[in-house]
Parts: C-alpha cells; structure tokens; sequence
C-alpha cells in the first residue's frame, strides 16, 4: 500500500572473530550483549523496511579508531585507487560518522524512506542534526544520560530533569507524556515521547521524533518497526552461518562473504513475501 510507512533502519552488530590472530584490521570490538571486548569488528548495517519485509543493502565493517584497539594493521600492499582501499579507510571511522556516509550515499542512489530509525547509541544532537540537514526525518530512542541537553522551557534540560516537570498520565498507560523540545540552539524542534519500560514497570524509556507532527502514538508503532533489523542479525548468525562458513584473513574476503550472506537474506525475505498466501491454511479444514 502506499499509506503504508517506509523507513530505513541503521544498527550494529559484533561480527566476532574471536579466535583468530592474523585478520586484517582485526579489532578489540565492545560487545554491548555481553558487556565485554572480544576480537573482530563492528557490523554497521543499513536496510530498508515497511514493517513487513527487512532488505539489507548497505554495510560497513569496522574496526576501531583508537588505535591501541587495532590488533592488526592495514595491508600496505593495497593500490590506494581501489574501492578496497577507501573500504578500509571508511573501517577506521566513528560510528555516528560512518552512518551518516552510508545514508548518503543511499540517498545518492535513489533509496528514500519516510524515516530513520536507529536506537539510543547513535542519538546524539548532532547526528540528528546532520541526518536533518541531510533531507531525513529521524525516529530514535534516547540514552538517559545528564551529558545530553535539550532545550525545553527556555533553558537546557537533560531527559531526567524534564521527564521530572512535565505532566504525567495517571494509572499503568504505556505513553506516559510528550512535549516538544528542540536542539542546536533551539533550531530544529522535536518530541520527546516518554513510554513505561515493560521490562520494568517503574522505569521510563523516551523516544524522540524531528517530526513534531506526529502523535505519540505513531511514533512509537513506527519505531516499533526497528526490531525487523534485529531478527535479521539472528537469522544471519543462526541460520546463514556468518562469520562462522570459512575464515580468512584478508578484509575483502570479509566483506564478499559478508555480502553473500546479506544477499541470500534477500532472496528469503523476497519468498517469504510472495509465500504469504491463506490458501496454504487449506488443508486445516
């Protein structure tokens, strides 16, 4: 349907060599899930979705910037007029930064989206604020931190501070409150949308929209939509073997094998959406 609303998803994931020694720009990489380093990189990986089908078609396997990270360094073999040279580059950057060029350069190539969605380790003002100036409208969820202001009231709050002020729903209502805040000196609005933590009944979790226009509602069913990105990341791991089919050790052998898995998660996502058909429930009557 054309109603239906599209968004594109960014997110990463350890791609963990972890037993191996001779990898090219192998890495000491933070796994987030188990909350410690392991050897390997960073999976940065962009793909479109309706909320029904998850396409993947843009990744970015990173190692680290600090360098005392690095295990082992760039080939200085590679002709520096190769793609595979600006890819290692490109493997050496920050993330919010290497996010950014990813959908530019999908936006260079005719793929557009109604709008951004990505979780709280890449919400920062000033990735919103590039993402703004690029053309897209961003959904994120924010990170509860008092280094991070937004403008709200006539003076710089953190999320703490104006979750603290505002009007709340009474009773167990999953959206607790919004308000319209703004960031870079007042310059682009946005609203906050505060949501009870399901986990945690006590807790809040706050979601943040550069369209303003939305109701609360809609912004929490389509960010909703995000989690497509995660059940990609366990069917290529569980099921279509990366990381896990050979092992090399040169970067671009990562990156072929790294786009082969993608594409045959393609090619499911694709059967599964022409599969969906109730006349296969036939034989249950």
């Amino acid at each position: 349907s054309q109603k239906r609303v599209t968004v594109l998803i960014v997110d990463d994931s350890v791609y963990s060599r972890n037993k191996s020694k001779s990898v090219e720009l192998l890495a000491r990489v933070r796994d987030h899930c188990e909350n410690k380093y392991v050897k390997g990189f960073r999976m940065l990986t962009l793909g479109w979705s309706d909320g029904n089908s998850f396409i993947p078609f843009a990744f970015n396997l990173l190692s680290s910037v600090n360098k005392t990270n690095v295990l082992n360094s760039m080939n200085n073999e590679i002709d520096k007029r190769t793609n595979g040279y600006k890819r290692r580059l490109n493997s050496m950057v920050k993330e919010p930064d290497a996010m950014c060029e990813l959908l530019k350069d999908a936006k260079n190539n005719g793929i557009n989206a109604d709008f951004v969605l990505f979780d709280s380790w890449f919400a920062l003002p000033a990735t919103i604020k590039n993402l703004k100036e690029m053309g897209f409208q961003s959904i994120a969820m924010l990170k509860t931190t008092p280094k991070v202001y937004y403008e709200f009231n006539g003076k710089l709050q953190s999320l703490s501070q104006i979750y603290k002020v505002i009007c709340k729903k009474r009773g167990k209502a999953k959206i607790i409150s919004s308000v319209i805040a703004a960031i870079d000196n007042g310059n682009i609005p946005v609203k906050l949308v505060f949501v009870r933590d399901r986990n945690k009944k006590r807790n809040w979790l706050a979601i943040l929209s550069t369209d303003v226009n939305l109701s609360s509602e809609e912004i929490v069913q389509i960010y909703s939509k995000r989690w497509n990105i995660e059940v990609f990341f366990k069917c290529c791991k569980s099921y279509l073997n990366l990381a896990k089919e050979f092992f090399c050790r040169n970067y671009d052998a990562l990156v072929a094998h790294t786009t082969i898995v993608f594409a045959r998660y393609i090619m499911l996502t694709i059967e599964n959406r022409k599969n969906k058909d109730q006349k296969t429930f036939g034989a249950l009557f």
